[in-house]
Parts: C-alpha cells; structure tokens; sequence
C-alpha cells in the first residue's frame, strides 16, 4: 500500500498539533485532506445499469491542496504558464524570509508576504537595470514556497 499525505495526516497531526502551533487555514487544510473520500463527508451510491455491481462513492473535499481532489491540475496548472513564458533564458532564483521573522510571518503571513514580493521585484528591478548586470527590466514569475522537501513549515521563499 502506498503511502499517501491522507495516510500521514491521519496518523501523525493530532500528535503534531499538541506539539506545535497550527495556524486556523493549515488545520482546516489538513483536516479536509483526512476526511477526503471517507464516510465523514458522506458518499453516494453507484451502480451498474443492469444492477450487478453496487458501489459506494465518499464524497472528496475539494480542497485545493488536496491532492487527491487537485493533484490532476498540477499539469494543466504548469502547461498554462509555460505557453505564458517567453522564448528566452530564465534563471531561478530564491529569496528566503530571514530566520527571526519566521514566527512573526506565521501569525502575520498576508502583510509579510506581501512585503518579501515587493522587497523582491523592487530589488531585482533595481539590480537588473543597471547595465552592468544586465542593462533591461526583468520579467518576474514569482511563487510562494512554504514547505520544505519533509513537508515541514519552511517560511518563504519567492
């Protein structure tokens, strides 16, 4: 049987949440991905037209970070921005909230985000155009990362 994050959910968060802090959005993420396609969202009944084969359907939670429910837009989501790329080189690059706002972003996530985005594109745009990096207005696709490869909190990267 594979392992799925439904199954870690199921059997480590309680655990989790007794130790750490879990803000309000995270604790109703993982408890929709836990309760996805169980009887605690209900079902509904299937059958085949000759009535042979009865089957009973959970109904999924439709969360967005399900990856159950949303784990097949993940191509579509990735083909979109890259017919959105232009044909030129591209480089990655990552800025990363300083360690001591780590807690504060946690209960403070919107404005501070908000903040990182700005600092970033202002910063980029600065160091950009000046001809002696590159001399043009960079094209900026900026993603919010907050989980690390363990899927632990990892605060911002952009």
């Amino acid at each position: 049987m594979a392992v799925t994050l439904q199954a870690i959910l199921q059997t480590s968060f309680a655990a989790y949440t007794e130790a750490h802090k879990v803000p309000r959005r995270v604790w109703k993420a993982a408890h929709a991905v836990m309760r996805c396609r169980t009887a605690a969202l209900g079902g509904h009944v299937r059958q085949c037209p000759q009535g042979h084969v009865t089957e009973i359907w959970y109904n999924s939670c439709r969360h967005r970070t399900c990856p159950r429910c949303c784990g097949h837009r993940i191509p579509q989501w990735l083909d979109g921005w890259q017919q959105q790329l232009l044909p030129t080189d591209h480089f990655h690059v990552i800025f990363t909230l300083p360690r001591e706002l780590h807690e504060v972003w946690q209960w403070n996530r919107a404005p501070l985000t908000e903040v990182l985005f700005r600092s970033v594109r202002e910063t980029l745009a600065i160091l950009l155009g000046d001809a002696h990096w590159l001399g043009a207005q960079p094209g900026i696709l900026a993603a919010l990362h907050t989980w690390g490869r363990t899927l632990t909190l990892h605060p911002p990267n952009a």
